[in-house]
């Protein structure tokens, strides 16, 4: 079975982080890394937040989550080229979720077997540095007048597109 690994990277909404962690938790991802800005749940004993702003960041995701953020693993760390750089030492292809002009339409993306899905801020998308650690970047076609989806819904396709792509 493929390993998926999913990075939240710069996100500034929490019900989108408790979507997603709702998300990868029934698409079966392995593990969520929330990097960067991006608020994280309560509970870890390296939560350095005031206990009220945890308690109501928490509260925040769990509105959306609800109880998956408490069901799958999932980590916090500011710097992602260093977790982009521990991901390849254990084998895992970084793809980035993003429209580049070197971007490859997702349907003709074949997933490796241990991958790590990258999404980004909810309007800019991922940073320039960010691109360039990626292994790869994908991007869903889109058909109608909007230029792009929700980044919940866009990590829900991909993921899924991977998940079950043999």
């Amino acid at each position: 079975m493929r390993q998926l690994i999913l990075v939240a990277h710069n996100l500034r909404s929490t019900h989108n982080v408790g979507s997603l962690l709702r998300t990868a938790e029934g698409l079966g991802v392995s593990e969520v890394w929330l990097t960067g800005y991006t608020p994280y749940p309560a509970g870890g004993s390296d939560d350095d937040r005031l206990p009220h702003l945890a308690r109501k960041v928490d509260a925040q995701i769990a509105k959306t989550a609800l109880g998956a953020e408490k069901q799958i693993k999932w980590h916090r760390t500011a710097d992602i080229a260093r977790l982009v750089q521990e991901l390849r030492q254990q084998g895992v292809t970084v793809i980035g979720l993003e429209q580049t002009p070197k971007s490859l339409p997702l349907p003709e993306f074949q997933p490796p077997d241990k991958l790590a899905l990258i999404v980004g801020r909810e309007v800019e998308g991922l940073e320039p540095e960010v691109l360039q650690v990626c292994d790869q970047t994908v991007e869903i076609p889109m058909f109608g007048k909007k230029e792009s989806f929700n980044v919940v819904q866009a990590a829900a396709m991909a993921l899924y597109y991977c998940r079950f792509m043999l």
